[in-house]
């Protein structure tokens, strides 16, 4: 019996030691946690920062800059990159000046070689719709007929070209002749109606194939469609079935 009280004792004196050393292990963190909870709970005055983000520079290039020739006659600078304060109430016809300002992001020079902003233009009064054909060009209608009586016209969209400087809108709408060509040549049209027309190769090679198998069928009808159809491709009254003209 007092062989086996012995290893007892021994293990609660064990015991004991664990626990006290446990509690003080407990005690000591819980006083070292404490400030650092504090230290959480309670971080002290806070500093707030607002930023301001700085405006954006524009880099943009304006479109009409890439029409205007850097370092040129300020008078010879394209319409879309000046501003001019035009006057209405003048004479047509007759030669007139405005003051013209070149607009942002252009630079040009006067006669000495010295950049200018404000300069003097010289034109004739006169709106953009007045001025003649080689001033502006227009958009081409191949759905019309060339060769008809009376001649057919069409609306065409007409542009003013950079460098003429007019009066109102440098857009504008036009009726125009209808004037394009698709190819055919009047003289090979004359040739074959010459020596082939009893065949009907001229109507055929115009696109013209109903009359071009009637006159095939009917040996250039007896010779008599044949010789008007000399005629009235001679005088370029007969072109091509599309509506073109000859070339």
């Amino acid at each position: 019996m007092a062989a086996a009280a012995v290893p007892l004792r021994t293990l609660r004196r064990l015991c004991r030691v664990l626990l006290f050393l446990f509690q003080f292990y407990i005690l000591s963190g819980g006083e070292q946690s404490q400030p650092l909870a504090q230290s959480i709970k309670d971080p002290g005055p806070t500093r707030t920062f607002t930023v301001v983000p700085r405006a954006a520079e524009s880099t943009d290039i304006p479109p009409y800059v890439m029409k205007c020739p850097s370092n040129g006659l300020c008078s010879r600078l394209p319409a879309d990159c000046v501003e001019c304060k035009t006057n209405f109430s003048c004479v047509y016809g007759k030669p007139v000046t405005f003051d013209c300002t070149v607009k942002p992001s252009v630079t040009c020079v006067d006669q000495d070689f010295k950049s200018q902003k404000n300069f003097i233009i010289n034109m004739t009064c006169r709106f953009c719709w007045q001025l003649p054909e080689t001033d502006y060009e227009c958009s081409n209608s191949t759905s019309c007929m060339t060769v008809s009586c009376p001649r057919q016209r069409y609306i065409a969209n007409c542009t003013v070209r950079d460098h003429i400087h007019c009066l109102g809108n440098r857009t504008f709408p036009k009726m125009l002749y209808c004037n394009w060509t698709g190819g055919y040549k009047w003289s090979t049209a004359l040739a074959l109606s010459i020596t082939l027309g009893g065949f009907g190769a001229d109507r055929f090679y115009l696109g013209q194939w109903r009359e071009g198998l009637g006159k095939l069928f009917s040996f250039g009808g007896l010779g008599i469609w044949t010789l008007i159809d000399v005629l009235l491709i001679g005088v370029g009254y007969v072109g091509p079935a599309d509506g073109s003209l000859y070339i």
